[in-house]
């Protein structure tokens, strides 16, 4: 989820559900075999459990699922079932038809069939939008499509289920809960291997399992809440480096840093558009009278006049404070441009069902900064910012990346895009020229802006090629002028200014999540969190005093060193620092201690030969200040 955007809060709603027809009929040729595997599954679990009740089956980035309300409960011992049944569908190589019903028509077939969340599904649909359905075999299903020709199209050694979890019908807690099985389909069974390879070594690299095997944080559901992450001492240093990185990085390019409260009156988000549209993704409210008495302890005295209570609101985004930063203080020209930088903690009320390990939270640290500048300075500040991103690939060794170019749809002006037909034009043909000329990796998506202004999503793939989507960088010509801002011009108007939001690093919990699973938990050196351990063979008092000399030497350059000088056998000590992913051993013996070197090893790769004491402090310090 786009952590500023807040048109993206609903998270629960899958990107196929907010394709528009024409997106729908762009999509490729295995986004259009999966969803036809949705269907083919829906046929397979009706035959096998006649009583289903049926929701929706979209296509995901990982295959397709459907959602079902049955009495069955579904367990991983009834796929084989269900995969045999859907083999049995794609050998009757049944055509997908598609069809057009009035609302009358369409409502009595789903009556018909006592098929509930059909009919409120049917509901959404607009007066004037067609009702398609598309059928194969016996199956008839509420869809837009698109689909393969037919159910033969799938290889039947090419589809596997994966999964069921629980989900609550519209991403509701206060809905019923429904089934959801979880499959994926691939062109080819040799391509489905693949993948399955692929997701055994990402289970190795769960971030979830490295963090707790490592101590990096964790979660106290009864105490703290769920959502809610706890950084231990390893993980907060990994928070520690992400914030100093992006400080110094920010200084350069001449931000400034702010810091802003957690929580505002409701007139803040009132005015930034942010509520009612998106009140169920915040926390609710806090009500205080205005003495600061709870609202619901107060009690006037008798003809005094009744308190005035306010309403607050957790923060759910800093950019609502970020602009009245700005707007407390005159601005000129000259101040422009503005860059506003805070690692602002934010609050979203995530679904609990929704809750994944740092990837989704409840509570997040956010790399945010609010640029704002004239319309002449937007294409060399939107420019810088995308160097900034390339910057921080190069350091975490990203080598592949994609930039999400989100554009609006003119007949949606005054819908889902603030009505200014010109800046939208002026912007977006500005973006598309930076990203042309910086020679970046980007596609464009229409229709997925954000209300105020175009978009950049970047997405990343981990050393194992899984996708991430980790930071945003947005245009906004809307929501300043909602809040007042204005700047003096040369020509002694008062002008309101462009804003550009942008969070390269994203929020420490996504991003941090993103780098375990890439490292595997392996390090760098910079940004381990135990750099250098120093291990002994012996304990001899001179080997000891050589030793602890080291470690000192190195704590007063500020690196993370712990020394082993006890008397378990070499061996055992490298096994332990091995297991906690200690970057780099400096082994030593009396007869490093007569040469004066130490012996280096690293962390999964083992000697790399004796170096002089002066020289491999010297080497670690200089790595860890150039980030290699």
């Amino acid at each position: 989820m786009n952590q500023n955007d807040p048109s993206q809060f609903d998270a629960a709603k899958s990107d196929v559900q907010r394709k528009t027809l024409e997106q729908r009929d762009q999509i490729d040729e295995l986004a259009r075999l999966r969803h036809s595997c949705a269907h083919i599954l829906a046929t397979a679990v009706l035959r096998l459990w006649p009583d289903a009740q049926l929701d929706i089956g979209p296509w995901t980035d990982e295959g397709f699922y459907y959602d079902f309300d049955l009495q069955h409960r579904f367990t991983p011992d009834d796929f084989p079932k269900i995969e045999e049944e859907m083999r049995k569908i794609t050998k009757e190589n049944q055509v997908f038809e598609k069809s057009i019903k009035t609302r009358d028509e369409a409502r009595a077939h789903f009556e018909a069939k006592g098929q509930r969340f059909k009919l409120e599904r049917l509901a959404d649909i607009p007066e004037g939008e067609a009702i398609s359905f598309f059928q194969n075999g016996e199956f008839v299903d509420l869809c837009a499509g698109p689909h393969v020709m037919r159910t033969g199209n799938v290889k039947p050694g090419a589809i596997k289920l994966l999964r069921v979890a629980s989900a609550y019908f519209r991403g509701n807690e206060k809905n019923p809960q429904l089934q959801r099985l979880y499959g994926t389909a691939f062109k080819t069974k040799d391509d489905l291997e693949n993948w399955i390879k692929l997701q055994e070594e990402a289970k190795k690299r769960d971030h979830r399992r490295i963090g707790a095997e490592m101590g990096l944080f964790a979660f106290d559901s009864d105490y703290v809440g769920p959502g809610l992450a706890l950084w231990l001492p390893k993980g907060g240093v990994l928070v520690e480096e992400l914030e100093r990185l992006a400080k110094e990085t920010e200084f350069q390019a001449g931000y400034v840093r702010v810091r802003t409260p957690h929580l505002a009156k409701e007139k803040m988000y009132k005015t930034s558009g942010h509520l009612p549209y998106y009140a169920e993704s915040m926390f609710p409210p806090m009500e205080l009278a205005e003495d600061g008495a709870p609202a619901a302890t107060e009690a006037a005295p008798a003809g005094a006049p009744p308190r005035h209570v306010e309403r607050y609101y957790l923060k759910a985004m800093n950019c609502p404070h970020h602009h009245r930063i700005f707007a407390a203080e005159p601005r000129s020209y000259r101040d422009l441009p503005l860059r506003l930088a805070e690692y602002g903690t934010c609050y979203r009320y995530e679904q609990s069902g929704e809750l994944f390990g740092l990837m989704r939270v409840r509570s997040m640290n956010m790399n945010d900064a609010h640029i704002y500048c004239t319309a002449e300075q937007f294409a060399e500040e939107f420019r810088a910012v995308n160097e900034m991103y390339l910057k921080y690939f190069r350091i975490f060794g990203l080598d592949r990346y994609q930039m999400r170019f989100s554009t609006h749809d003119p007949s949606r002006l005054g819908q889902k895009f603030v009505n200014e037909p010109e800046l939208w034009k002026k912007t977006e043909d500005m973006v598309r020229q930076v990203l042309i000329e910086s020679g970046i990796n980007y596609i464009e998506v229409p229709n997925e802006a954000a209300f105020y202004g175009p978009k950049i999503d970047v997405q990343v793939w981990s050393a194992i090629g899984r996708e991430f989507t980790i930071a945003t960088n947005q245009v906004d010509f809307a929501v300043p002028a909602r809040f007042g801002l204005t700047y003096r011009d040369r020509d002694n108007t008062e002008k309101t200014p462009l804003c550009i939001h942008r969070a390269p690093l994203g929020t420490h919990e996504r991003f941090i999540g993103f780098l375990i699973e890439h490292y595997a938990g392996n390090f760098p050196l910079w940004l381990a969190p135990q750099q250098v351990r120093v291990l002994t063979i012996g304990e001899e008092q001179p080997l000891l005093d050589y030793a602890k000399g080291i470690v000192q030497e190195l704590r007063s350059q500020f690196v993370r060193v712990e020394g082993d000088f006890g008397s378990n056998p070499i061996k055992a000590k490298i096994a332990d620092a091995e297991k906690a992913r200690v970057h780099t051993m400096l082994v030593i013996g009396l007869r490093d201690l007569e040469a004066g070197v130490v012996s280096v090893r690293l962390h999964s790769k083992g000697p790399q030969g004796a170096r002089p004491k002066a020289e491999a402090i010297a080497g670690i310090v200089s790595d860890i200040r150039e980030r290699r």
